[in-house]
């Protein structure tokens, strides 16, 4: 065979398995990655429609801007300059609606509930006791709520238990749960006129440091007291309904007998009726009446014998003491040249 008659060889290579092994494994990479911002889109929606919710209840409730507007009311804000003081306006306080038996719906609760403007009565009061049992229990806090109908309005006691505290141990923040009851109760005080008082206690453990400007029983107790007063803002409870804030320390315990019991560390939350919230502010407020007792101590007078009385009694009692007759004899002249 001559060479003009041998043919051009072609020998074509195939990459086809060089493909296969090194470049399908972007493609499975891809995928989880366009699956994980699948999730992640997912989860930023899943926020921002829990967010809308909480911001449409809390329009409903009473604590959002726009309702405060509509109404005429003031945005509540944390840790106000009012604090413990005592409010000076009128009693009882503007709530919603015209008069004591306006009727509303609670909010908060599954169920429409009517609520009243005022409570005053202890059959009014018992109604109220009804719906915060109500609030616990769709919290799952029954067990750390307590009522009590007495003269002075509603005693609402949360507290803890040997399975759960309402707040952290030896500190002033509340368990999500405790926060939750409060963002509850917010719209619900908010709807009502009655004034408030709230109050913490602890129990009788001592601190080790014995500072007075360390941190004591009193300052945790009203510290709790002032947060749980914050929460319950946040709720939609109007700042003006808080007539007093104060902290007892260990001083009144549930079970005297076992001063280190769980109960014993609480909040209490005091719905007051309308002669309480008035007598208390008198009590602090600048007396109406006052006559001359002593030299340098006046007392207010609520009639003349009451007056003539108490008189008596503190000349009586002091007496006793050495430099009384000394002190009330009146002072003599005193020439100048």
């Amino acid at each position: 065979m001559s060479k003009a008659e041998h043919g051009t060889i072609v020998k074509r290579v195939s990459r086809r398995h060089e493909e296969e092994d090194h470049g399908g494994s972007w493609k499975v990479a891809f995928a989880d990655f366009t699956l994980a911002l699948m999730c992640l889109f997912l989860v930023l929606w899943v926020l921002a429609a829990r967010d809308k919710e909480e911001v449409t209840r809390a329009l409903e409730s009473g604590g959002g801007a726009v309702m405060a507007e509509i109404s005429g009311s003031k945005i509540p804000a944390e840790g106000g300059p009012r604090g413990s003081l005592i409010d000076r306006k009128p009693m009882p306080r503007k709530g919603e609606g015209e008069g004591p038996d306006a009727i509303r719906t609670v909010p908060g609760l599954l169920n429409p509930t009517p609520l009243r403007a005022r409570y005053d009565t202890p059959e009014q009061m018992a109604e109220l006791a009804a719906l915060l049992a109500r609030l616990s229990l769709e919290a799952g806090l029954s067990a750390n709520l307590q009522t009590f109908v007495t003269p002075h309005g509603l005693r609402i006691m949360l507290h803890d238990t040997d399975k759960e505290g309402m707040f952290q141990l030896g500190s002033a923040v509340p368990s999500a749960r405790f926060a939750d009851m409060l963002h509850r109760m917010g719209p619900l005080l908010a709807k009502i006129q009655n004034p408030i008082l709230i109050v913490g206690h602890t129990d009788a453990s001592p601190y080790a440091s014995k500072d007075p400007f360390g941190q004591s029983n009193a300052r945790l107790s009203t510290e709790r007291a002032g947060a749980a007063r914050s929460h319950l803002l946040r709720g939609g409870m109007p700042d003006d309904a808080v007539l007093q804030v104060v902290g007892m320390a260990e001083r009144a315990p549930v079970l005297p007998d076992q001063p280190l019991a769980s109960v014993n560390r609480r909040i209490e939350v005091m719905v007051l009726t309308l002669d309480q919230a008035q007598a208390m502010t008198a009590m602090f407020g600048r007396p109406t009446q006052a006559e001359p007792l002593l030299p340098g101590l006046q007392a207010e007078t609520p009639a003349r014998d009451v007056l003539a009385a108490l008189r008596d009694s503190v000349v009586a009692a002091g007496r006793q003491l050495p430099g009384f007759e000394r002190a009330m004899a009146p002072a003599e002249p005193t020439l100048t040249r």
